[in-house]
């Protein structure tokens, strides 16, 4: 893989720290996403709706926030992540200590189209804030459903929201992007819905 993949939805080499954090930079990326991603990843979490037993994967964990939240205020049996950076999964495996050691929390790298799971392995998917730096969307949301089972759940959120902060009113993608999702993911599961929550634009599709 190319050390600055194209997204899809610029076209344009990702460049951004926040992409694959890496180095100082890299660990001061994952310090700011930290802190802004809580009130993103608050929304989201209700838009899961974990039951208890449920195999939840998330997609681009980066420090491990939503991690903490769905080990502490879910009853999830098992908690797996996915992400591109070392960096980040040291961060995170910091940030989970005490459930990565009682083995509820696993966190691996991979990227949303390597996953690197067994089909139909889990019932909830979730990605925050890294679906428009995914260089291939289709490949990504292909994967996706594959590992989910029949009557599973993907969540993808991005920047946006009927409220958004500064730093979501820039990120925020432009409609045909959303579109682009939206049709993506319509192509492959049997149940779509696109909702704004306060701070993120949200697709969930149900297998």
């Amino acid at each position: 893989m190319a050390s600055n993949p194209a997204s899809w939805a610029t076209g344009g080499p990702v460049t951004s720290p926040f992409a694959r954090p890496r180095g100082m930079r890299g660990r001061a990326a994952g310090r700011f996403m930290w802190w802004t991603n809580k009130q993103h990843q608050e929304d989201v979490l209700g838009a899961l709706d974990i039951r208890p037993q449920d195999r939840v994967l998330e997609v681009g964990y980066g420090p491990g926030g939503l991690l903490r939240l769905l080990a502490t205020r879910t009853e999830a049996a098992v908690i797996r992540g996915v992400d591109p950076s070392a960096e980040m999964r040291a961060a995170a495996t910091r940030a989970n200590r005490a459930a990565v050691r009682a083995g509820r929390v696993t966190l691996g790298l991979g990227t949303a189209d390597r996953t690197g799971l067994a089909d139909q392995s889990v019932d909830r998917v979730v990605s925050v804030n890294n679906v428009a730096i995914w260089p291939d969307l289709e490949a990504g949301l292909r994967e996706l459903h594959r590992v989910v089972r029949p009557g599973g759940t993907v969540v993808i959120a991005w920047h946006g929201g009927y409220s958004p902060g500064r730093i979501a009113r820039r990120l925020r993608l432009p409609g045909d992007k959303l579109d682009r999702i939206e049709d993506a993911l319509r192509k492959i599961f049997g149940e779509v819905t696109r909702i704004e929550l306060r701070s993120v634009d949200v697709f969930k599709a149900v297998r």
